[in-house]
Formats: structure tokens, C-alpha cells, sequence
């Protein structure tokens, strides 16, 4: 007899996705990247692409015993943590936050809704067809590809024809690996894939990640221009902390701040 069998591990998976470069302004605002959030239709890309088994990232440390229940509320060392800083935390980060589940189909009527609600809180409307900003400029975004990325190329068209019917009609550049090195060194693109892998002992990398320092240091990995008191503090804590269950709980809280940051599609 042959049985084949997945068997569950905990080692973190990482972070892999589209991260948006908080250094323009059409991302400067949480509710624009929330609305590109809502406007990636996830369910039914996987099913079209991978026949619907790829699980969804759901935390920079998922997978692992160092990732935040996002979807619940904040408690514990966690919720301590993240108290002083509460006032300028975005929503969800304490009372927990959940990505969007489209129905499958290719339409992804609520998800598009929701996201047109946000554009519209954000100063946003459509006008003849075309998404607008205050100044009366269109929203525009040019989606950075290194050539010879197929799957990423194959997710970005279905996302193109998401963003299209909210007005946006994105620009999508494919450069050959020298290229794509030198603008994202040089943060020249509005939003590209992101992969970073982490392990179960985080410590000062960290900082190159989403330091505050990293966020003008031509060629850091802080790609999506990260800048946090929450995220510094956080950081800190988890390198100066004195047992384990405090460390957790760091990690946990700093999983807390990124994801509800909303940098990562």
C-alpha cells in the first residue's frame, strides 16, 4: 500500500506578493491600499491558475508559531504591547482584521464595491469611466515585473482587468533583471512583487525589512517604505527581550502592525 500523505510543519513561509510603495502619493493612504487589497480578486485567481490549492498568506511570519491570529482580537502581552501606541494604529490592528474572501467568480462584485468605497473615502471618484484624485488628475499605477516571470505575469493581467473596473487603468513594465535591480534599489516603481523569507529566530534584519532608517538608504529592502513608531518599538522589543514568551509576543505584535499597514498584496 502506497499512502500519501500532507504532513503539517511550521516553518515560516514568508511574505510573497505585490508590496505598494508607501513613498508615492497615491499610496501614501491606508484606504488606497486597502482598496487594491479588496480589488485582488485571491479566490479566484488561485482556482484559474492553480486550481484553487495554494493556501493565502495571511501573516509575514505564517505558518509559524510567531504569527498573529489577525482575524481575532488583540489580548494578552500582544494587546499590552500595542496599547501605547493605539491612538495612531490603523483599524484592525487591535481588534483584529481579516482578508477579503471573494464568491469565485471573475466579477468579484463585493470586492470591487468595497474597494470603490474606499477610493471614494480617500477622495476619489470615477469620472467618465476614469478613477479620479481631488486635483481632477487620474489615479494611475505602473506594476514594476522583472522579465521571465511568468506567474507573476499571469496573475498581474487577471489583477489589470480587477483594477479596470474601478476606473484604473494600470501600466504594467516588464525589464530585464538589471534593470528591474536598479529601480527597485532606487524605490522608482509604484508597486512590484515582494518576497521575503523569515525565520523562527527574527532579530536585527528586521530593521533592514521595515526600519525607519532603510526608508531613504537607496538599494534597502524596505521596498514599501516603511516608517512606524509601533514597528520600531516592536522591533526592539523583540530584540531586547528575556524569555520566549515575551519574544512571541513581540513578533506577534509586530505581525499585528505590518499586516493592518496593508503594504502587501
Amino acid at each position: 500500500d502506497v499512502v500519501l500523505s500532507d504532513i503539517a510543519h511550521q516553518r515560516p513561509t514568508g511574505i510573497n506578493g505585490f508590496v505598494m510603495n508607501t513613498r508615492r502619493p497615491q499610496f501614501s493612504d491606508w484606504r488606497v491600499r486597502e482598496a487594491m487589497i479588496q480589488a485582488f480578486n485571491f479566490n479566484f485567481i488561485n482556482a484559474t491558475l492553480n486550481g484553487g490549492t495554494l493556501p493565502r498568506i495571511e501573516s509575514y511570519f505564517d505558518n509559524s508559531v510567531l504569527a498573529a491570529d489577525i482575524t481575532a482580537q488583540a489580548d494578552g502581552k500582544v494587546a499590552a504591547l500595542l496599547k501605547p501606541f493605539a491612538a495612531d494604529l490603523l483599524p484592525g490592528t487591535l481588534e483584529g482584521y481579516a482578508l477579503p474572501v471573494s464568491d469565485g467568480s471573475e466579477r468579484n462584485r463585493a470586492g470591487i464595491a468595497a474597494a470603490l468605497n474606499l477610493m471614494e473615502q480617500a477622495g476619489y471618484t470615477v469620472q467618465d469611466g476614469m478613477m479620479t484624485g481631488p486635483d481632477g488628475a487620474p489615479f494611475t499605477v505602473e506594476i514594476l515585473l522583472r522579465n521571465g516571470s511568468a506567474e507573476n505575469e499571469s496573475i498581474v493581467n487577471i489583477y489589470v482587468e480587477a483594477l479596470e473596473r474601478l476606473g484604473i487603468s494600470p501600466s504594467v513594465t516588464s525589464v530585464d533583471p538589471a534593470q528591474y535591480s536598479e529601480r527597485t534599489d532606487a524605490f522608482d516603481f509604484d508597486m512590484t512583487t515582494y518576497r521575503r523569507g523569515v525565520s523562527l529566530s527574527p532579530g536585527n534584519e528586521q530593521r533592514l525589512y521595515w526600519g525607519c532608517d532603510m526608508v531613504d538608504t537607496e538599494g534597502s529592502r524596505n521596498l514599501m517604505g516603511a516608517c512606524n513608531p509601533a514597528i520600531e518599538a516592536m522591533v526592539d522589543r523583540m530584540l531586547t527581550s528575556e524569555s520566549q514568551d515575551d519574544y512571541v509576543a513581540a513578533v506577534r505584535a509586530l505581525d499585528r502592525v505590518l499586516i493592518s499597514q496593508r503594504y502587501v498584496i
